[in-house]
């Protein structure tokens, strides 16, 4: 059953008994009550609700735990970049979060699980929606007059160690392992089973990283034996993985409807990471018979994770997903500082026009025009401008000339190179960096929250700052 509030109110008969200091919030907190009271940000609830449980009444079933809660939990999280332990934990214990969060000091905090479990439920949808929410809400009570647009692309690393081919090889035969053990707890019949052989393959593993102190040309000889021994026991693994699928298949079944579920769903783990392995099989063969390698496969914890080459020099490579973050602000000056649209997500190396279109489609949802914008030089000319035109944007790229005084060029240029600052400061105040979740939908949720977060906070400093002149003029 959906809750979007709570039935019970948070002064309790023991509040009057607590210090006044205590009874008000901090300022920043203060501010972001208020925005955050507003009843239309909690309406994507309800119809995320309604699409995840379309036969289904809203009142019907065991209760959540108010929607208005968790968002304000999720705030929270993000804001001071806590993980879900350490944030139940910290508003259990400050009486200044559990008023925030509207949870009355008599009463529990839901546990971690609970909040965890939701956000993978809701999803990133809901997430976009709420920010599209605060941009309705900035232009209709804040006077946010949007003109101008940077948008950039970065990278949100997946939460995985650096690939190599002697790991994965090490990780295939594990997963391979564990999930036939739980397909035959659940089927005690099958006779069938897969050999954990990590220990074999770590030895493989730990044998090549001898030898990579040696010459150059003995060094390659056994990185490529030693590679070429591991992937022979995942082929071993996966042969034996096979023949239990069979088993597991027949003996399935035979069972009746109530148990047979759950059987399903692990069996379809076992077939995954059979896949899984025979993708990374092949990723070596080709390796040493210098072929090209598409789609490859870099962690088994993150499936959906890709490499991106980015051509730095301290990182060259990164692992995971690249995300486009188009800041949106009311001047071009100096200290600008805007909205950040819902950030379109893509993994491995994608260029930046093919997530452009997905914003300009963000900008003509909300009704958003725009005068200028100011991109880098990964940026195609022409179909940048063929896209920003549909919202009526003049477009400045970096290294291409343009028309104007050499005033107008580099006070865009300066705008341009704030959206470096900004990513940078998503990153690291907001988590945006590197995603806790895994696979592709994990990002995109992760990403989400940490820009609803990151524009909420804009706006309530917005707030506070109209609040101040307000005092001063009078």
């Amino acid at each position: 059953m959906l809750r979007l509030t709570s039935d019970t109110p948070v002064d309790t008969l023991w509040d009057p008994l607590l210090p006044a200091q205590v009874q008000q919030l901090p300022d920043e907190l203060a501010v972001i009550d208020q925005l955050l009271a507003d009843d239309q940000l909690l309406q994507p609830f309800r119809a995320r609700w309604a699409e995840l449980h379309p036969d289904q009444d809203l009142g019907f079933g065991r209760p959540t735990i108010p929607m208005d809660t968790y968002l304000r939990f999720m705030v929270i999280k993000h804001r001071y970049r806590w993980g879900y332990e350490t944030l139940m934990r910290e508003v259990s214990d400050s009486l200044h979060l559990r008023r925030f969060c509207l949870v009355p000091i008599v009463a529990e905090v839901a546990d971690e699980s609970t909040v965890r479990k939701l956000t993978r439920r809701l999803g990133p949808e809901l997430v976009d929606e709420l920010t599209r929410g605060l941009f309705e809400k900035a232009t209709r009570e804040r006077r946010f007059r949007p003109r101008a647009l940077r948008p950039d692309s970065t990278v949100a690393e997946a939460d995985i160690r650096f690939p190599t081919d002697s790991g994965l090889c090490a990780d295939a035969v594990r997963y391979l392992a564990r999930s036939a053990r739980e397909v035959r707890e659940l089927l005690p019949g099958i006779r069938e089973k897969v050999r954990d052989r990590s220990r074999t393959v770590g030895k493989r593993v730990r044998a090549l990283g001898r030898s990579l102190c040696r010459r150059t040309g003995e060094a390659k000889k056994a990185v490529q034996r030693f590679t070429e021994e591991a992937a022979e026991q995942v082929r071993a693994s996966v042969r034996e993985a096979k023949r239990l699928l069979v088993s597991a298949r027949a003996a399935a079944s035979r069972l009746h409807e109530s148990g047979k579920q759950q059987c399903d769903r692990v069996i379809q783990r076992l077939q995954e990471v059979t896949t899984l392995a025979e993708r990374v099989i092949e990723q070596i063969r080709k390796r040493f018979a210098n072929e090209e390698i598409k789609n490859r496969l870099v962690s088994f914890a993150d499936p959906d994770a890709r490499p991106v080459r980015r051509g730095k020099l301290a990182r060259p490579n990164e692992f995971g997903y690249v995300v486009q973050i188009a800041e949106v602000t009311e001047h071009t000056r100096r200290g600008a500082r805007g909205l950040i649209l819902p950030p379109k997500l893509r993994a491995g190396s994608t260029p930046e026009n093919t997530l452009l279109p997905e914003t300009v489609a963000e900008l003509e949802g909300l009704n958003i025009q725009l005068r200028e914008a100011a991109c880098d030089a990964g940026f195609v000319v022409a179909d940048t401008e063929r896209e920003l035109t549909k919202v009526k944007a003049k477009v400045w790229i970096t290294g291409n000339p343009h028309p104007g005084s050499r005033r107008t060029q580099r006070r865009l240029a300066r705008y341009r190179v704030g959206s470096e600052g900004r990513i940078a400061h998503v990153k690291r105040e907001y988590g945006a960096g590197r995603s806790r979740l895994r696979g592709t939908t994990g990002a995109r949720i992760w990403e989400g929250w940490a820009i609803f977060t990151y524009d909420l906070m804009t706006l309530a400093r917005k707030a506070g700052a109209s609040r101040q002149g307000g005092r001063a003029r009078r």
